[in-house]
């Protein structure tokens, strides 16, 4: 493994054991320069293609779909553990298709289910971007169709 710092793969690992939910190996390491970082070792079933809207294909990106997760929950108090716990259930469903070609349609939904019942403020932030709104109009119809906020 390549040390993040020296660009070198002098690196040894110091400490190994599974995720909390079982689906990855995190490895502590260290480099020779004393640099100590964290890799995850995950299955990948097989290749999974995310078709665009404009019919462009790329390979899944469970990283890509992690930061926009992670900007969705930014400054919520949900910690990393339940994050993480929560992109590993997306990225196992998506496997669990058992589809080689998902819509991004299909992706942002599901997404969007999963934050509505995690957290109600990160689920209007992700729908904010994944539906592209584009003026205060189009968020108060989108919360007044919801809800999550209405008390019960």
């Amino acid at each position: 493994m390549i040390c993040p710092c020296e660009k070198k793969g002098e690196t040894s690992v110091v400490d190994s054991r599974p995720t909390e939910d079982g689906t990855a190996i995190r490895r502590r390491r260290m480099c020779v320069c004393g640099e100590r970082f964290t890799t995850f070792e995950r299955i990948q079933f097989r290749e999974l293609m995310v078709v665009k809207k404009n019919g462009r294909k790329s390979a899944f990106d469970r990283d890509k779909l992690s930061k926009s997760i992670y900007i969705a929950l930014k400054k919520r108090p949900i910690d990393t553990g339940t994050a993480e716990k929560f992109i590993s259930k997306i990225s196992r469903a998506l496997e669990e298709l058992g589809q080689s070609e998902i819509s991004t349609s299909s992706i942002g939904t599901m997404v969007m289910e999963g934050l509505k019942e995690l957290d109600p403020v990160a689920y209007v932030r992700f729908a904010s971007v994944y539906r592209n709104f584009r003026e205060e109009q189009d968020f108060v119809q989108f919360v007044d169709k919801i809800d999550v906020f209405k008390k019960k």
